[in-house]
């Protein structure tokens, strides 16, 4: 093993300096072992027990070709677990084919590793309650196409750093066991995914969650407070195709994809910001609710309620069918607001229109082209949208808007919100949904206002994010 007490690379050195045990609660009947080579890493993990706590010393270690750092049949407890951890955070480097393989194992901490390993790692789903955190992935960029996939239930990926790849591929997948379930419950919060630039037309996402054979499974995972910066590998930097998940409080800056639900039902998508890139959200298949997320400066489509080559996917369809579009039913999308999009809200042309849509409470704000540019719909409704911009009203019912000007004033983090005064507080009308706060983290109270802010002179609690919120340094 080569010892190393300084990394070059901005990403790596920014971790480095960071003890693990400044930030990790260990319990006190924890055995401390200490660990500075492979050979006495693996003997750790072999031996160890609730409680038990491997540090691994600094340096780079190579996983010779074939070989790997095995987890099997180890079991901590959910108050005692088994956490592998490096000294200091980045400051073990694992290198070759493979670093950690797990098997048949539960309750384990992986933290603070900087990987840089050639094929995928995996969470199977034989383990269950893995934590992956302040770690940093950037693989080789030759290696396998997905970094890091979870099929194990109950675990949590959080405040790690997935950068820099040129080529197609994801850093993280979320499957599950066999061909159509999905790993349930997973948490994925606190990460920094940036600068993913394959420049195909897809195949580069930076969260899939699921896959069209898995879209009909519930997975119950929450995707919260993650930033993505430069997440240009895909339309899609959040591309969910499985049933029953919640994609709230991120922030997607200066991307090339946006939050896309393809496949799936009943997900809900609140409190995001997409701020200055392409893609903003985009909507297919039953009973999502998109609400108080704020999509300003894209280039492309703001909000796409999808039309499809189907109508409902279904267990009995063909591999074909499930990779169509299955037309958006039943969404309720309420209290967005929609700044300055070269595009707004729009629709689709394919064969199934989407039905019994309700959009309501919206504020929709731009000088470019049409404000709605809706395709066929059924059922649809609209109610106390309201409209500002020297763009056209577009097609939007008459019944469905105001147009005037809501006031808004732009604060020292770029958000516009509304001022004292604005036409939009307290007119918003739509009841079906419950709405307890905005995004700003403002309770909503029984006099709801227009868009995504409920006026406050209250500081906001939540605020687009920055590097500093994210990655293995986060709080």
């Amino acid at each position: 093993m080569q010892r190393r007490t300084f990394l070059r690379g901005t990403a790596v050195a920014a971790l480095a300096a960071v003890p693990l045990s400044t930030s990790m609660s260990i319990d006190a009947s924890a055995a401390d072992k200490p660990v500075s080579s492979l050979a006495e890493l693996q003997s750790a993990i072999n031996a160890a027990v609730p409680g038990d706590r491997i540090i691994v010393a600094d340096g780079t270690y190579t996983v010779p070709s074939g070989g790997a750092i095995n987890v099997s049949g180890k079991n901590g407890t959910s108050a005692a677990q088994i956490t592998i951890v490096s000294k200091t955070r980045g400051g073990a480097v694992l290198r070759g084919e493979r670093s950690f393989v797990l098997a048949n194992s539960s309750n384990i901490t992986i933290s603070g590793f900087a990987f840089r390993q050639s094929t995928t790692m995996e969470l199977p789903a034989n383990c269950s309650s893995i934590r992956m955190t302040r770690n940093d992935f950037q693989f080789a960029d030759t290696g396998d196409p997905y970094w890091l996939v979870v099929r194990s239930n109950d675990s949590k990926v959080d405040r790690n750093h997935f950068h820099d790849k040129t080529t197609a591929g994801i850093f993280l997948v979320v499957d599950g066991p066999g061909s159509t379930d999905m790993a349930q419950n997973l948490q994925i919060l606190r990460n920094h995914f940036s600068d993913h630039s394959f420049a195909g037309a897809n195949g580069g996402e930076s969260i899939r969650l699921g896959v069209s054979g898995r879209a009909l499974s519930s997975a119950h995972a929450v995707v919260e407070y993650n930033l993505f910066e430069h997440a240009d590998g895909d339309p899609e930097a959040i591309s969910v195709k499985s049933s029953d998940n919640i994609i709230r409080y991120n922030t997607i800056r200066d991307s090339r994809g946006g939050i896309v639900l393809r496949h799936g039902n009943r997900s809900r998508v609140e409190g995001n910001y997409l701020i200055g890139g392409s893609e903003g959200v985009r909507l297919y298949g039953n009973d999502h609710v998109i609400v108080n997320n704020y999509l300003s400066g894209l280039s492309a489509r703001a909000l796409v309620v999808g039309s499809g080559t189907t109508r409902d996917h279904n267990s009995g369809e063909t591999e074909e069918e499930r990779r169509g579009n299955d037309a958006c039913d039943r969404a309720v999308i309420v209290h967005n607001t929609l700044l300055g999009n070269s595009g707004s809200l729009s629709g689709e042309t394919r064969t199934y229109e989407p039905k019994d849509v309700v959009v309501a409470d919206n504020l929709i704000v731009g000088d470019n082209g049409s404000l709605v540019s809706m395709g066929a719909t059924t059922g649809f409704t609209w109610k106390s949208n309201m409209l500002w911009g020297a763009a056209a009203n577009g097609n939007i019912p008459s019944g469905g808007y105001t147009r005037v000007d809501p006031k808004l004033v732009t604060g020292t983090d770029g958000v516009a919100r509304l001022s004292a005064g604005s036409p939009a507080i307290g007119a918003a009308t739509f009841t079906g949904t419950a709405v307890a706060d905005d995004i700003d983290g403002d309770a909503r109270g029984s006099a709801r206002d227009i868009g995504a802010d409920e006026y406050s002179t209250a500081p906001a609690l939540r605020h687009p994010l920055t590097a500093a919120d994210v990655g293995p340094n986060a709080s």
